[in-house]
């Protein structure tokens, strides 16, 4: 165990130079290293440069006396845990106790026994001392503890994540390639299809022109039919659904981009790549409802490089935000009162190089319902959700800030005002 008496400076407080001289004798003996005032506020200065730690302090001293002393002394974050012993001539024990309240640890009467003083001086010191030992190992303890729980809450978060994203991933790549083979089979056929109906019209035309003047009951089933539509709508129809196979084969590399599973590297990536397919994914949801319009999204892109990066993970980011977007649109508009109907709701997607063109930041802007700073402020916060029970799970920003921070180096900001919407910006570096 450490010598405390050669490691511990004692501070004697009193306004008798004998008494000074007397006490210090006894403790510089003892081992420790003193030092001495006269008075209270000298004590306070002389404390405020050198913190001891232990005071020996008389009550009776000009200017502030003992007890104020001990008061201010308590009063001050700095000086507060100090233990201060009282020495006094005075012994009734309304001052005795005046002195405890006030948060002296000990009262010694003069005049006094040079043995007893030195045993509560070095029994104060080493209570003092395991008591910081104690904090200091409970203040440890602790940090150990709340390092543990903040890797099991990441470690769950990370659990969520790939379970979350294995299943979805696996479900929308499943019904891409289940859109990919009838769709591959009307897209090669349509081709050919329009090849025959040319075909068939040719030979039409030359039938009109060798046989001018068909049959009544063939000229009456022509007139039924309307040929010279049937001959332009055809056409028509043919085109249309040519066009929707290509939207049909844009939604599934949409599924794709989307669902696209990670390696344990970062890999080359076009951010709006990601940000488009995820609005291909929630287009469903940002039609119009029989209380609110079509939500717009309004994209500015700037001309980005590809990013380094995990394509999945940061979809997944695209999709939380987007989703909470769409989720604030709703209730602004539920919680309106019928006057919802006049909202334009819109989201706004703006992309562009950070200052120093080493990164990409991303923005995302609803004009939805909002939030107070004071809950914006936790809304990364693990488990945190303001949605009813049973339609949050706490986890979306989590799992979104630990992707753009820990995941990617980046950085996450939320911004938002009650009934003004909500920004993200989000930059990540390009590698």
């Amino acid at each position: 165990m450490k010598c405390l008496e050669t490691e511990s400076l004692v501070l004697v407080v009193d306004d008798t130079p004998n008494n000074l001289a007397i006490i210090s004798d006894v403790l510089n003996h003892a081992g420790f290293e003193v030092a001495t005032a006269i008075d209270g506020i000298r004590a306070i200065k002389q404390i405020q440069r050198q913190p001891p730690d232990l005071i020996l302090l008389d009550v009776m001293m000009p200017g502030i006396d003992g007890f104020e002393t001990c008061k201010r002394l308590k009063e001050n974050p700095d000086t507060t845990d100090i233990p201060v012993i009282f020495m006094t001539g005075i012994s009734d024990p309304d001052s005795k106790v005046k002195g405890l309240e006030l948060g002296a640890v000990d009262y010694i009467v003069k005049p006094f026994q040079e043995a007893e003083v030195l045993a509560r001086i070095k029994s104060h010191l080493q209570l003092r001392h395991l008591t910081k030992t104690l904090e200091l190992r409970v203040a440890e303890r602790t940090f150990e503890l709340s390092q543990a729980l903040k890797e099991l809450q990441e470690s769950q978060l990370q659990l969520v994540q790939r379970e979350k994203m294995s299943a979805l991933g696996n479900l929308v790549a499943g019904i891409a390639h289940e859109i990919n083979n009838p769709v591959g089979f009307i897209s090669g056929n349509l081709e050919p299809a329009i090849e025959y109906i040319q075909n068939l019209f040719s030979v039409i035309d030359l039938y009109e022109k060798y046989y001018p003047d068909p049959l009544p009951e063939l000229q009456k089933e022509i007139v039924a039919l309307d040929l010279d539509y049937i001959r332009s709508d055809l056409v028509k129809l043919v085109a249309s659904m040519k066009e929707g196979v290509q939207r049909i084969v844009s939604i599934s590399n949409s599924l794709r981009i989307f669902s696209r599973a990670d390696s344990d590297r970062k890999v080359a990536y076009n951010i709006h790549d990601g940000i488009d397919s995820t609005i291909v994914i929630l287009k469903h949801r940002l039609k119009a409802l029989p209380n609110r319009p079509d939500i717009e999204i309004i994209k500015e892109y700037s001309d980005l490089p590809p990013v380094e990066c995990f394509p999945g993970k940061l979809n997944q980011v695209f999709m939380n935000i987007l989703a909470n977007a769409i989720d604030a649109i709703d209730e602004l508009i539920d919680n309106s009162d019928g006057c919802g109907n006049s909202l334009k709701p819109k989201i706004l997607i703006y992309t562009s190089l950070n200052v120093d063109r080493t990164g990409v930041i991303i923005r995302i802007k609803d004009n939805g319902v909002g939030m107070s700073e004071e809950i914006y402020q936790q809304a990364f916060d693990y488990l945190f959700t303001t949605k009813p029970v049973g339609k949050g799970t706490g986890l979306g920003l989590s799992i979104v800030r630990q992707i753009i921070v820990e995941l990617h180096s980046g950085l996450i900001k939320c911004f938002s005002q009650p009934g003004f919407g909500t920004e993200f910006i989000i930059e990540i570096p390009l590698s």
